[in-house]
């Protein structure tokens, strides 16, 4: 046969091989593989033609093997088991696992979230790290350039390829300094106050900010900062106010106080964000659920 390499080999042509060299029989090989006589004959010659060899010579009423054959019989038992693992699922050992995890996530979900993550993670693995990088406004492109294996937003990337899930909700509360002010109790004293403003790099606004601008609430802004991490310096021994998630009172807003803002206001939900390609990951897997038993 003209034109045939090593790429024309394939896992029947494997199979053939080394159960020609332990049955010794055309016959007996074609019952066992569920094909006719002459299939096996017409398979045979392929693997000729590949290897340059015999492979089998007649021997009073059947065939045996050339050495070369057998030689090869024993490398294509071995090939035949790697791509019989190849298609089977591994079992998965969360204690052998090395690996660093880069997840996108702003300050208030990585000091929320991830000290605790971490801490479960490496009761299990303690060869897993985590990097941590800002998400901002989180987009697709992020996770289809695998900048992350997972982001952590209320506001997952609209497209096809990106899977999320609620990890838990928030609301959104107005934080002040008690030993300064009281909280505003109608709509006029809010809009009155000086406010610190919080405009992530990606100059986009949070959504709450969105929607008191939607709903005709203006506020003064004295400072504007890029990160949460720089409201309290602004708010302590001021009477400013600063509009923002609850949850920060746990961590970066600890020592303020905070109370409902004196308007209706929808809830903030937090997702976890991921690329569909990791999806049947186990070890992605098994960080998301590792994440995902955090509840609020």
């Amino acid at each position: 046969m003209k034109n045939i390499d090593h790429l024309d080999l394939d896992g029947r042509l494997l199979q053939l091989l080394v159960t020609l060299v332990e049955l010794g029989s055309v016959t007996q090989t074609a019952q066992r593989m569920d094909v006719t006589q002459s299939a096996v004959s017409h398979q045979l010659d392929r693997l000729r033609a590949i290897v340059g060899d015999e492979l089998f010579v007649k021997s009073g009423r059947g065939i045996v093997a050339t050495a070369r054959a057998e030689a090869l019989a024993d490398q294509a038992k071995a090939l035949l088991a790697q791509m019989q693992r190849l298609v089977q699922a591994e079992v998965f050992d969360a204690s052998r696992l090395k690996q660093c995890f880069t997840i996108a996530a702003n300050d208030l979900q990585r000091d929320f979230l991830l000290p605790q993550l971490l801490n479960r993670l490496r009761e299990q693995a303690p060869g897993v790290s985590l990097r941590v990088i800002p998400s901002d406004v989180p987009t697709a492109e992020m996770l289809r350039d695998q900048a992350c294996q997972l982001v952590i937003s209320p506001r997952p990337p609209d497209a096809t390829d990106i899977r999320h899930k609620r990890l838990f909700t928030d609301t959104y509360r107005v934080f002040f300094d008690p030993s300064q002010r009281k909280a505003p109790r109608s709509l006029k004293a809010f809009e009155a106050a000086d406010h610190v403003h919080v405009v992530h790099t990606t100059q986009r606004k949070l959504e709450i900010d969105e929607v008191l601008e939607k709903s005709g609430i203006t506020r003064q802004f004295a400072v504007t900062v890029s990160h949460f991490g720089g409201v309290a310096a602004f708010i302590q021994g001021s009477q400013r106010l600063a509009t923002l998630p609850g949850l920060l009172r746990q961590g970066l807003l600890r020592g303020l106080a905070d109370a409902p803002l004196p308007m209706p206001t929808p809830d903030m939900p937090m997702y976890a964000i991921w690329h569909v390609r990791h999806q049947r990951d186990p070890a992605h897997a098994w960080l998301r659920g590792a994440l995902f038993q955090r509840t609020v």
